[in-house]
Parts: C-alpha cells; structure tokens; sequence
C-alpha cells in the first residue's frame, strides 16, 4: 500500500512524487517508457530555471536521482488500468498490482511521428519537435518543418527569426492552419512551402544531412539538405486506460484546470497529458508541484 501512485516518470510524475516524498508520503513511481519522458530526446535543456545549458538526458539522470534519494520506489512498469475500490486505488500493470490512497496520471503525450526508416536514429541528433526549446541550436541554418497545421506554421513563423531558410513540406495541398498564420509565413522572405509532399528517406552519419521528399501528384523525388527537422504533426495523449476515471476532451487530453483536479476524488493529473497551452519542462514541474500538494491534502483529509 502507498499513500501516493504516480504514473509517468517524466518531468511532471517525478517533481509530483518530489513533493510528496518531502510530506512524508510513500510513493511509487510507474513507467513503461524512459525515466524522463520526452524531454532526454532534446540534445540539450537552456531554458530552464538554474541549470545552465545541460542535454535532456542529463537534467532526466539528475531528476530520477534526486527522487531516489528522497526515498521513492521507480518501477518499469506499463500501466493497463486503474480502479477505485473502498475508497482506495488499484493500479493494475503488466507485471502485477499496486494500491495507493491517490493517483496522479503524469503519461505526458507522444510526439507523433512520421514511421520513416533511422527516423528514431536521428532524434536529438538533426530531428526536433519543439521550436521553443530547440531552434537556437540551428541559428543561421538551414531547416524544414514538416506539417501543415497550426503547431507547424507556428514552428515555422518561430524558426524564420533564427534560421538562414526555413522549409515547410505538407503532404496536403493546403494547409490546415489558420489562414491568418499562413499568410505571416507568405510574407517571410526566408521560408519556403512545398505542398502535396511527403518525406520518405532520412539521410546522415552521425547527424542528419539531408531528407529525400516525394511530390504526391507527379511522383518526383529530390534530395533536400538540411541542418535540421521539426517534426510537427501532432501530439498523441496517453490517457486512453484511464477514460473511465478522467473527463478526456475530444482530443484525448485530460480536461482539468491548473487545480490538476479530475471528476475522481484522490485521482489526478499533471503534465503534458491535461489540457494546457503551453507544454515545457517548466508548465510540467509545475504541474506536478499543483497535483502532489492537492493529492496530500486529500490524503490527510481522507485518511
């Protein structure tokens, strides 16, 4: 029995179960993918608080440390579901079950990605999917960004201000973004669109060189060189197992406020997997903060 199950270890589940631990409160920490979550494929972290220039790996590593340490257990576990029973929490996984008096569902949301061959090769080492927290890396280069829709022409617009040409590739022949966006990128004399195109080959050593790209309407392939991909073409939320417990918007995100408080008494959410605007290592440590102090409260309420 814990007081406090987390599921994700990503930047949000890890400072969720930072703030617990420090209010004397077992935790479990549940994760089936890498111990740090999206943020150890960015080749390196500036934009947080305190910590200097650092690669996402190594703000994960210290993270994960700093929560040993304080006393909690980490489990590579998958997660399959969750259900409240008496009052109480059982957290079911691949490997067995856990009981906890809170959960707070930390899973973030997936970069959705393109499923090209060496495509997971080259991420953090020439593929991107944050503007924000990578453009300044490839400042007087050369990028494409991949996508049509709002995220891509907002990446786009962003990466204009940096970058020597920006090249944006929609397998469509229109974008689907807001048409106030697409006229912004028009009137930029440094960014490029290519529509009705796809990517079908990375290309690099080390490093990614170049992309080959197929035009959809003539069949014509060409080789593009580039310093660099954005990839964006949405995120994918990973709150399908806890549908029953969580009101999920239409796109699959946790329809909570910034109380990270969900329909559940004693379950929450924090991070990249609840609706939000902004998505950074520094909204998700928040967040996690927000759910960890509003789970112990209810604990000590309950309990």
């Amino acid at each position: 029995m814990y007081d406090i199950a987390i599921i994700g270890a990503g930047p949000a589940g890890l400072t969720a179960a930072l703030y617990a631990l420090r209010a004397d409160k077992s935790v479990v920490v549940l994760e089936k993918g890498a111990f740090g979550g999206q943020i150890t494929f960015s080749p390196k972290l500036e934009n947080y608080p305190g910590t200097g220039t650092l690669s996402g790996n190594e703000f994960a590593e210290k993270l994960v440390e700093q929560v040993l340490d304080q006393g909690a257990d980490i489990e590579p576990e998958n997660v399959l579901s969750i259900k409240k029973e008496n009052n109480l929490f059982v957290v079911t996984t691949e490997d067995g079950e856990y009981e906890a008096k809170s959960v707070i569902v930390a899973t973030g949301a997936k970069h959705r990605m393109l499923g090209i061959a060496d495509e997971e090769k080259f991420v953090g080492n020439g593929i991107s999917f944050c503007a924000v927290c990578d453009g300044a890396f490839y400042k007087d280069g050369e990028v494409a960004v991949i996508g049509g829709g709002n995220s891509a022409l907002q990446e786009a617009l962003l990466l204009s201000t940096l970058c020597k040409k920006v090249t944006v590739i929609q397998n469509l022949a229109f974008f689907t973004g807001e048409e106030r966006l697409v006229k912004e990128l028009q009137k930029k004399d440094n960014v490029e669109t290519i529509l009705s195109t796809v990517v079908t080959k990375f290309d690099g050593e080390d490093e990614l060189s170049s992309i080959e790209i197929r035009n959809t309407e003539t069949g014509e392939t060409k080789n593009l060189f580039v310093d660099g991909v954005f990839v964006a073409i949405g995120l994918i939320p990973q709150n399908e197992p806890f549908a029953e417990y969580i009101e999920l918007n239409s796109h699959g995100y946790a329809d909570s406020d910034e109380t990270c408080t969900t329909k559940t008494e004693g379950l929450f959410v924090a991070g990249d997997c609840r609706v939000k605007k902004v998505r950074q290592v520094a909204t998700a440590v928040g967040d996690g903060a927000v759910a960890a102090l509003n789970a112990c409260n209810y604990i000590d309420e309950k309990f």
